[in-house]
């Protein structure tokens, strides 16, 4: 008979409610068994029968709890995964890993002596165009690279009252969404010998970072990283050139909007599936520039929540380990010093 972990999430705001309480409801082997929240009634109209603690030490100390989710406001990812850790939990802990590098570092090395798993949802691994540029990259089709450039932007001209735009929380695009882009980047160049990094906050009444554009140095290769909320025309996500040609990506992930939308992975659907083909532009064996339309691969975050209970079950591989996103969390401070002295930091 196939183990059974006893899963807990610590708060029931957006990240547990659109991600982490589907996919770890669809993932076999896995049983949501306790959520802590403030707001009871929420957590009942999704799930009526759960166990629900108005604490978050209660859920910690609960002990038929496995694994332990933490998809809390940034400040306190680092006391709470201590915490869970100390009580002989495994730990997953949402983006960004912690505030600082150096939190990042004690809980990696507390999780080693403790030899609990400790993992960070970096979902976007799994996002429809990223599996598409990994595969390219793999298989050599645009060459070698030269220049690698990602955008997250958005349109949201309007300041909102959320902690995410509070930058005592950590908030802000930086802490938000580069996380993504910079994991993405050393998923598939590794670290960078430096960074150089505009940081700012560009809407009337903005109250932290809405706007960054860095730029990661490798050997022969440029990556650039760009994500703001002012841009209402689309942009293209992925913009990668290298000595044998181009390739072009419209369009996000589909996988967060059919998750909000109540669709399932273990639905008759077709999860994942991304309709913005990109663009692939090839020199041919004539020595002519061909352009063809590349289907892109499908998205997948069940395959994070499945590796997991892997890893923990079986001792196989940890799908994002802490070292992977303590090497984030080195960018992230290093993003912030080039920023402040306007500067490129070697790293």
């Amino acid at each position: 008979m196939a183990i059974k972990l006893n899963v807990g999430i610590i708060g029931y705001g957006y990240a547990s409610k659109t991600f982490h309480a589907p996919l770890i409801t669809t993932t076999e082997g896995l049983n949501l068994s306790a959520i802590s929240s403030s707001d009871e009634n929420k957590v009942k109209q999704d799930f009526p029968h759960i166990t629900i603690y108005a604490d978050p030490q209660d859920l910690i100390n609960d002990p038929s709890i496995d694994l332990i989710i933490i998809p809390t406001p940034n400040n306190t990812h680092y006391s709470l995964a201590s915490q869970a850790l100390g009580k002989g939990k495994h730990v997953i802990v949402d983006k960004p890993f912690t505030l600082t590098l150096e939190e990042a570092e004690k809980l990696t090395q507390q999780a080693t002596d403790a030899g609990k798993l400790l993992s960070v949802f970096h979902n976007r691994r799994w996002d429809s165009g990223f599996l598409t540029v990994k595969k390219l990259l793999a298989d050599k089709t645009l060459g070698e690279i030269s220049a690698y450039e990602a955008h997250f932007d958005r349109f949201r001209p309007t300041v909102r009252q959320r902690w995410r735009e509070d930058a005592g929380i950590g908030g802000g695009l930086w802490y938000d969404l580069a996380p993504h882009v910079l994991d993405q980047a050393i998923c598939l160049f590794g670290e960078p010998k430096a960074i150089t990094a505009d940081i700012a906050q560009l809407r009337p009444n903005a109250k932290n970072a809405d706007y960054f554009h860095a730029l990661l140095e490798y050997d022969n290769l440029r990556v650039v990283l760009h994500a703001s909320m002012l841009v209402a025309s689309p942009t293209p996500i992925f913009a990668i050139h290298g000595t044998k040609g181009s390739y072009v990506k419209y369009g996000l992930d589909t996988q967060e909007d059919a998750l909000k939308a109540g669709y399932r992975p273990n639905q008759t659907y077709n999860w994942g599936m991304d309709n913005s083909d990109g663009e692939l532009t090839i020199l041919s064996e004539s020595g002519e520039l061909e352009t063809t339309t590349l289907a892109t691969l499908s998205g997948n975050y069940p395959a994070y929540y499945q590796q997991i209970y892997r890893a923990i079950t079986l001792g196989e591989e940890n799908p994002v380990t802490p070292i992977q996103a303590t090497a984030i969390m080195r960018l992230i401070e290093a993003g912030e010093i080039s920023n402040r002295l306007k500067q490129t930091i070697t790293l």
